[in-house]
C-alpha cells in the first residue's frame, strides 16, 4: 500500500489556466503538449472561463478542462459589472473544489479572465505558479500575479517594468506544432482550399474573434480581388460570417469561414496575410516566414499591437496599415505587394530571422525541473 501511495505521489499534476482568444488558448496547448513530450505521465488539467472558446478548442486538442464563472471588467458598459463581484465570489469557490480533487503541483497562467482567480489561489496555498506572458506590454492581471510566481517566461526583453527581474526568464512565444514543423507545401494546401495553384493567394485573418475594421475593408473592395483574379482565404471570426459568405457565392476564387483550425493550411497556401498584430499572430509569421501586412488592433493595452507591428516593420520583415486607414487602404496595398516579388521575398527573409521555435520545449522543461 505504501509503495503504491509513493508511486501516485511521484505523478506529477499541473493545472493551465487562461483563455478567450486563440492568443492565449494555443500557447497553452502548445506548453502542454511539451511537457507531455517531456513526460508522458504529467496529468494536465485546463481551467478555462465558461462561454469562451477554450471551453472548445481544449478539449478538441485532447485535454480535459473546467469551466469557472468569471468574466472581465467591462469598461463600455460599467452598468453591466454589477454581477461581477458575485462571479469572482462563485469563481473562488469553484475554483477551491478543482483545486482539492485535483490536487495539482504547479499552476500555469496564460493570461484571459480564468488565469487570475486559477493562479492566485495557487499562490495562496503555496503552490508553485508560472505565467507566460506572450505580449510586450503586460497585462494588468499578469503584472499582479507576477510578483509572487515561480518563474514569469516572456517573449521578449526590457519586461523588468512588469516583473521582478530574478523571476524572469526570455523564452519567445509558444508555436502551435502543426505550425512550427510546416510540412504542408503550397500545392497541398490549395488543394485543401479548393483554389488554383496557378493564382495569388492572400490569407485574411483577424485573429480567432474576427476583426470588424479588416472585414470590411476586404469586402469594401473586395472587386478589387476579382479585378486581379486573386484568390482569398478569408477567416472572418462569427459576426462577419453571413456577410462574407455572401460573396463567395459566385466567386470561387473567395474560400471563407468563421474559424480555420487547420492554420499550418491557410499559412502555407498564402502568397500575402493580412493580419492583426497580437503577439502569437507575429511569432507564428516569423516561424512560417510569410510576408504580412499587419493592420494592429487600435485598443489593444498601451497600443502594444502597434508597437508589435513597428518592430517587425523597421527590421522590413513586414507592412503595416493603421486601423483607421484600412478601408481605404488595405486592399489596394495587398495588390500593389502582390505584384512585387523583391519585396515580398525581402519580407521573406528577414521575418524569418524573428522566428523562434522551441519556446514551449524551453517552457516545458524549466516547468518540470522545479516541481
Amino acid at each position: 500500500m505504501a509503495n503504491q501511495q509513493n508511486k501516485q505521489s511521484a505523478v506529477k499534476r499541473i493545472i493551465v489556466t487562461g483563455g478567450g482568444t486563440g492568443g492565449h488558448i494555443f500557447p497553452a496547448i502548445a506548453i502542454a503538449n511539451a511537457i507531455r513530450e517531456i513526460n508522458a505521465d504529467v496529468e494536465i488539467l485546463f481551467v478555462g472561463a465558461k462561454g469562451k472558446m477554450e471551453m472548445e478548442k481544449v478539449p478538441q486538442a485532447g485535454y480535459k478542462i473546467e469551466g469557472v464563472d468569471i468574466a472581465g471588467f467591462n469598461r463600455s458598459a460599467i452598468w453591466k459589472n454589477y454581477a461581477l463581484p458575485f462571479k469572482l465570489i462563485k469563481s473562488y469557490f469553484q475554483v477551491k473544489k478543482i483545486f482539492k480533487e485535483f490536487q495539482p503541483d504547479a499552476v500555469i497562467g496564460v493570461g484571459g479572465y480564468a488565469s487570475f482567480p486559477v493562479v492566485q489561489y495557487a499562490q495562496s496555498k503555496k503552490i508553485k505558479s508560472f505565467i507566460h506572458e506572450s505580449n510586450s506590454f503586460a497585462g494588468k492581471s499578469n503584472i499582479i500575479l507576477g510578483k509572487k510566481a515561480t518563474t514569469v517566461y516572456v517573449a521578449s526583453k526590457g519586461m523588468e517594468k512588469f516583473f521582478p527581474a530574478e523571476k524572469i526568464k526570455v523564452t519567445g512565444n509558444p508555436v502551435r506544432k502543426n505550425i512550427k514543423t510546416g510540412l504542408v507545401d503550397r500545392a497541398q494546401a490549395l488543394e485543401f482550399f479548393d483554389l488554383s495553384a496557378d493564382k495569388k493567394t492572400v490569407f485574411v485573418t483577424g485573429g480567432s474573434l474576427g476583426a470588424k475594421t479588416i472585414n470590411e475593408a476586404i469586402a469594401d473592395q473586395i472587386d478589387l480581388f476579382k479585378k486581379e483574379d486573386v484568390q482569398l482565404i478569408w477567416q472572418t471570426g462569427k459576426l462577419f460570417a453571413a456577410t462574407a459568405a455572401a460573396y463567395a457565392v459566385d466567386n470561387k476564387n473567395i474560400w471563407v469561414n468563421s474559424f480555420i483550425s487547420n492554420m499550418e493550411m491557410a499559412y502555407a497556401a498564402a502568397d500575402i496575410v493580412v493580419s492583426r498584430a497580437g503577439a502569437m499572430a507575429c511569432a507564428e509569421l516569423a516561424v512560417m516566414g510569410k510576408p504580412v501586412i499587419f493592420v494592429p488592433y487600435p485598443h489593444a493595452a498601451e497600443d502594444h499591437q502597434t508597437k508589435n507591428a513597428q518592430n517587425y516593420v523597421e527590421q522590413q520583415a513586414a507592412q503595416m496599415i493603421p486601423d483607421y486607414l484600412a478601408k481605404e487602404f488595405l486592399v489596394p496595398k495587398v495588390i500593389e505587394l502582390l505584384k512585387d516579388e523583391a519585396a515580398r521575398a525581402m519580407m521573406k527573409q528577414n521575418i524569418k530571422t524573428l522566428a523562434i521555435t522551441d519556446a514551449d520545449q524551453e517552457i516545458a522543461r524549466d516547468i518540470l525541473d522545479k516541481i
